[in-house]
């Protein structure tokens, strides 16, 4: 833990608020994704219904019948109909992918400040959603289903203090590249709470089930007991380590990736599935 005789500016609790009432800068949920959101906490979404939702976004369908015809899922024949998309992919498959699809593109939208690249935040948070879920796939841990939305949703808070405490973030950035001290240390600092933190309160608002919630909050912690927070921690890592960083101070992290009791072959395996899909969706995710 690193020193500092810096001290925060203004109350926790004002700063809090206020990063969180930028989300009411973000625009309106569209009916797909008020639709997909409840059906992450049980609410059961029919095959029919979610057809019906991803066919009223043109830009969406096109974006799945592109990936459903692509090389990573390579058919005889072209799939023509999102039906027919949903068969082949299944619902949960194409849940994250239309929810990726969806919250990135909403995002591209925000006036952020000229130092955020939107394009590096939506690609890294994609990236840790795609590997996250591979990874939940082959662990012992609850709630596998939310992997990817927390992936996808881990690093909003990020985005909030930039967007919502410009003048603060930059001096978060800077602190960090000088004094040697972790992200999270210099955010605590600075702001007296962390950007795991607020994700965990932006997701709340938006009612994503609290499992999703608990793990994009402790996505930093060291726990001992491999969990969904855990494998968000070593995607995000991975991700960050191979170049697919928000900032450049991002990527010289160490991967957790090698303790979490997978072996070589399974591992090897994850990885080259993660890049596969990943190089596949990337293209509709910036």
């Amino acid at each position: 833990m690193v020193a500092f005789t810096h001290t925060v500016q203004q109350p926790v609790e004002g700063l809090r608020a206020k990063a969180l009432r930028a989300l009411g800068d973000l625009p309106p949920f569209s009916a797909t994704l008020q639709r997909l959101t409840a059906s992450l906490a049980g609410e059961d979404v029919s095959f029919s219904h979610l057809g019906d939702l991803i066919e009223k976004d043109t830009v969406v369908a096109g974006n799945i019948l592109h990936v459903v015809n692509s090389a990573l899922y390579a058919r005889r024949g072209d799939i023509t109909s999102v039906r027919h998309a949903l068969s082949i992919l299944g619902i949960d498959k194409v849940r994250n992918a239309v929810l990726g699809m969806s919250l990135t593109r909403m995002w591209s939208k925000l006036p952020m400040p000229p130092f955020w690249s939107m394009a590096k935040f939506n690609l890294h948070s994609s990236a840790v959603a795609i590997l996250s879920d591979e990874l939940a796939q082959r662990l012992p841990i609850d709630y596998p289903e939310g992997a990817f939305v927390a992936g996808l949703l881990h690093d909003v808070g990020r985005l909030l203090i930039a967007l919502a405490l410009t003048p603060q973030y930059e001096q978060i950035q800077k602190l960090h590249r000088t004094s040697g001290a972790s992200l999270l240390e210099c955010e605590q600092e600075v702001l007296g709470f962390t950007h795991p933190m607020l994700s965990a309160d932006a997701l709340a608002v938006w009612k994503i089930p609290e499992p999703i919630c608990l793990a994009v909050l402790h996505h930093h912690s060291e726990a001992e007991q491999i969990s969904l927070s855990r494998a968000v921690q070593a995607a995000d890592q991975h991700v960050d380590s191979s170049g697919i960083a928000i900032c450049e101070c991002d990527s010289d992290r160490s991967q957790s990736i090698h303790t979490l009791g997978l072996d070589d072959q399974v591992r090897a395996a994850v990885l080259q599935h993660f890049r596969s899909e990943f190089d596949t969706l990337a293209p509709f995710f910036r």
